[in-house]
């Protein structure tokens, strides 16, 4: 192959490629608005927040703890058994 068959190549690949990864941070910043908080499903030191008296993500000690909570997709929450929707 030629070198400005390679070059025209290279370029269309670029641009597809920055396409792509504007429409995907498009949909990222969707589905980051359709998120609910999660409470009673968290696996240990994979919550998202403080509680119990900690303030930082990852510390929770117990699996399944009524009061640590993550952040999943809108709707998937109350499908969870033993989860529960958290206003705010």
């Amino acid at each position: 192959m030629s070198n400005s068959k390679i070059l025209a190549t290279a370029a269309i690949t670029s641009v597809l490629a920055l396409g792509l990864t504007a429409t995907s941070g498009v949909m990222a910043a969707d589905e980051k608005a359709e998120m609910e908080k999660c409470a009673g499903v968290v696996k240990a030191k994979m919550n998202d927040c403080g509680a119990n008296g900690h303030a930082c993500a990852g510390m929770a000690k117990t699996d399944g703890d009524a009061n640590e909570w993550v952040k999943l997709p809108k709707g998937t929450c109350e499908k969870l058994v033993g989860g529960v929707v958290l206003e705010g």
